[in-house]
């Protein structure tokens, strides 16, 4: 089981979930891409794509930082095609980049609301678009392509439209592009597949939000070891899953958690949305 020489992608890797998953495929010696906006330190979000790059590096990877904002089709494009030139195609794209917004609805401007619709769906949308040529390649040459989506099990409960209608149609907006692009690329041998926490994770952007307690959370790494497993499996036999974190890891005969704690010994944790 190993990543070496796997040609990596990712959206919104500069910091949290993304940087953890860039850093356990760069300990196998990847080529990862960091495709993100950040390139000056922010006051309150640490870690620009030049800091997530030397980190892959320290780690044993290969890194290349770009400049991406995920809102501008043609950056896309260019992003991925500066990878592919780069690495000599690409075999894995992990959609990270999110934004996030817990409004009601009348507590919604329309800014927000296209930001997390231009991020979360239409980002993932292109992102996965321009980066499907590459996979279609890299089966070709069995390299075992996959795209892994951070974004929950769809549900259509009210219970989790309620209070925040907006953010969810826009993380189920991204959970749909991995259902309907694992059926139409099945042919292709082409795995795509949703991660999502069991527990809320401790990242910089949940620390902006008021209330929440992140001594009650997991660490992202819990995310990049289930991840890891996951772009092992067969790209032809693995797609269209929904994936849990911690079911990934039990799967896999780790059921002792306790390290990915914030707090070790913490025994209830803060719960994610969407799991019902």
């Amino acid at each position: 089981m190993s990543l070496a020489g796997k040609r990596i992608f990712i959206t919104g890797g500069s910091r949290g979930i993304g940087l953890a998953i860039a850093l356990r495929a760069a300990r196998d010696g990847a080529f990862i891409a960091i495709a993100a906006k950040t390139t000056e330190p922010h006051p309150k979000l640490p870690g620009t794509i030049f800091s997530a790059a030397e980190e892959i590096e320290e780690a044993g990877g290969k890194a290349l930082a770009i400049q991406c904002d995920l809102r501008d089709e043609n950056q896309i494009v260019d992003s991925v095609e500066r990878a592919a030139s780069e690495f000599g195609g690409l075999d894995i794209l992990i959609n990270n980049a999110s934004a996030i917004n817990l409004t009601n609805t009348e507590s919604t401007p329309a800014k927000r609301f296209d930001l997390m619709f231009d991020v979360n769906v239409r980002g993932t949308f292109l992102t996965s678009q321009a980066v499907i040529p590459h996979l279609k390649k890299s089966g070709k040459e069995g390299r075992n392509p996959h795209v892994l989506t951070l974004s929950p099990p769809l549900s259509m409960k009210p219970h989790w439209f309620k209070n925040h209608v907006a953010y969810t149609m826009a993380k189920y907006g991204m959970s749909m592009c991995v259902l309907g692009m694992a059926a139409e690329f099945k042919r292709d041998a082409i795995a795509f597949n949703a991660l999502w926490p069991r527990t809320a994770i401790d990242t910089a952007a949940l620390q902006m939000i008021p209330g929440v307690d992140t001594a009650l959370c997991r660490k992202p790494e819990i995310l990049a070891d289930a991840a890891y497993f996951i772009l092992n499996r067969s790209s032809s036999e693995c797609s269209g899953n929904f994936f849990i974190d911690d079911e990934v890891l039990a799967s896999e005969g780790i059921t002792d958690l306790d390290k990915y704690s914030v707090v070790p010994g913490t025994k209830d944790f803060l719960l994610d949305f969407f799991l019902d």
